[in-house]
């Protein structure tokens, strides 16, 4: 609904606006395959034309100015087949749904080279696999382009990085000759036979989501997390096992990491300065204005369109009695309400973005979906290999003396939705014998720390991307603390710059994984953190006890 109020007005108030970004890229950097993200993101972008058709609107008055977002990775031809295929299914679902303008069935696309792919170790080689992203995405015929900065594994870009992130684009648009040609690959016969057997594959896909009744009720029965989720396990497990190359990392690794200078954000500043900035936009705006703003904005949140059209249709209510004029022009004019028009005004009150969430949110809840870890995919990856092994074993030692399993909290806090790594994490350990919790995206520290208490955990570890560790981790510990429950172990992992571990090891966290990590090894670090005399790789397992 969200969705096609945004179509709905921006087609008649901003008709040059591109109202929404159909975007893949999210489910690409959570793990998922070409053909997932393909499909997925062709049904997301259909259902989005369904849901504003439904409101009246003409296709060809919004189609033409919808726009897709994929994300590229390292599987180059794989990643410019994707964008041809996709430009095929789109032609084939706009006309499917009755478009005639041409321009509504052009799938007009943005990139972003993959964010996964960049690695802490060796960060130098990221330039080059952005680059070959880049490249990619161009000859797949991109019209808008994003690359990484080399260090956005380890932390938020310096000017130094993002300069060559940007010239990246620059040598590929004003020196290599390649975008004076449309489809330069097209011909090919490998990248035609690519385009064929991945769009093949995609309409199998995009069946089984009409089948179901369409995305919005597909991605309700938790299929395409799913599936996303196995598919991040697996190719994570291939990566662990060095079945997956990944230079500098599992092959070809330097005895020493180089020293790389990152840029440093003062989090207390920042936040410090915005609080200042909401708390005077708040002293200086006429609150009964905004709290008339936000009512409205709920109230048309909470309107049931469905619900009004069959009343209106039908003229009667539930009993049959017919419904007087006064309250048929209030059914009438609720269907219109528009979300962003209310949104709209809210702001121009000067709401913050935070109330016109919390006032939408009075109506339509909070997102609270718990992950189901995936189960299996490391267990058969890792079946016969001795160190995996030897990690269960010690799993179930630490299961005897504690009397449980060892327990797990896999969180994420703040506002980072990325949460491949907490996926994987989760499904990995599980499959190694932990109890895992997994925790919903978006908690505060708080939140984590009350979970933690009522599933009585050993250990929490916190997935991190959004450059919030040095504020959101520490207060988490705080929280156990004054819960009266130190003990609980706290490990990190993610996007942490090495010179942030002294900090956050000093503020209690006892175990930091950063990318390339290997799970497993990860899995024994916090075996020892538990107690269990864990040896280290390649090593004979000691007594259990």
């Amino acid at each position: 609904r969200i969705v096609s109020d945004i179509i709905a007005y921006t087609s008649q108030n901003m008709p040059r606006f591109n109202s929404i970004s159909i975007s893949g890229y999210h489910m690409h950097e959570a793990g998922a395959t070409a053909v997932q993200e393909l499909a997925f993101t062709i049904a997301d972008g259909k259902e989005y034309a369904k849901r504003a058709m439904e409101t009246g609107l003409d296709i060809d008055a919004f189609a033409p100015r919808l726009s897709f977002f994929w994300g590229i990775g390292m599987n180059f031809f794989m990643e410019i087949a994707k964008m041809r295929a996709a430009r095929l299914l789109w032609h084939d679902v706009m006309t499917e749904l009755g478009a005639k303008n041409a321009k509504s069935k052009m799938l007009r696309t943005h990139c972003q080279t993959s964010g996964v792919s960049l690695q802490e170790q060796d960060p130098y080689n990221n330039v080059i696999r952005t680059t070959l992203e880049a490249l990619s995405a161009v000859l797949g015929g991109t019209q808008s382009l994003h690359t990484n900065a080399l260090d956005e594994a380890i932390a938020l870009p310096t000017d130094f990085s993002a300069r060559i992130a940007r010239n990246t684009q620059l040598v590929i648009q004003e020196e290599t000759g390649i975008t004076n040609v449309a489809d330069p690959l097209g011909g090919s016969y490998y990248i035609e036979a690519l385009t064929k057997e991945i769009a093949d594959k995609a309409r199998e896909l995009l069946a089984e989501v009409d089948a179901a009744g369409g995305m919005t009720a597909y991605v309700a029965s938790g299929a395409p997390k799913a599936a996303i989720e196995s598919a991040a396990a697996e190719k994570q497990a291939k990566v662990d096992k060095g079945e997956t190359v990944i230079v500098g990392v599992n092959k070809y690794r330097k005895a020493e990491e180089d020293p790389i200078d990152t840029l440093d954000i003062d989090n207390h500043k920042v936040r410090a300065s915005q609080v200042a900035r909401i708390e005077k936009v708040r002293r200086n705006r006429d609150e009964e204005q905004v709290k008339v703003a936000l009512a409205n904005l709920t109230r048309g949140a909470q309107v049931n369109r469905a619900e009004n059209e069959a009343l209106l249709k039908d003229g009667r209510d539930d009993k049959g009695v017919p419904l007087p004029p006064s309250q048929l022009e209030k059914l009438a004019a609720d269907s219109e309400t528009n979300l962003l028009a209310l949104a709209v005004e809210a702001a121009r009150a000067d709401a913050t973005l935070g109330e016109i969430s919390a006032a939408m949110e009075k109506a339509f809840g909070r997102y609270d979906t718990i992950p189901t870890p995936v189960k299996g995919v490391y267990s058969s990856a890792y079946e016969g290999d001795a160190r995996y092994a030897q990690v269960v074993e010690g799993v179930e030692a630490v299961a005897r003396r504690l009397d449980h399993k060892p327990r797990i909290l896999v969180a994420k806090m703040g506002q980072d939705g990325h949460d491949r790594g907490a996926n994987v994490i989760a499904s990995a350990f599980a499959d190694m014998g932990f109890e895992v919790i997994s925790g919903p995206l978006f908690q505060t520290p708080e939140e984590t720390a009350k979970m933690a208490l009522e599933h009585d955990v050993d250990a929490v570890g916190a997935s991190s991307l959004a450059a919030g560790h040095k504020t959101l981790i520490p207060e988490l510990v705080q929280q156990l603390k004054d819960a009266g429950r130190a003990d609980i172990k706290v490990v990190a992992g993610g996007v942490i710059p090495p010179q942030d571990y002294d900090f956050l090891k000093k503020a209690g966290v006892q175990g930091i994984y950063g990318p390339g990590t290997n799970v497993v090894e990860a899995a024994a670090d916090v075996l020892r953190l538990l107690g269990h005399n864990m040896p280290p790789a390649g090593e004979e397992m000691e007594a259990a006890e």
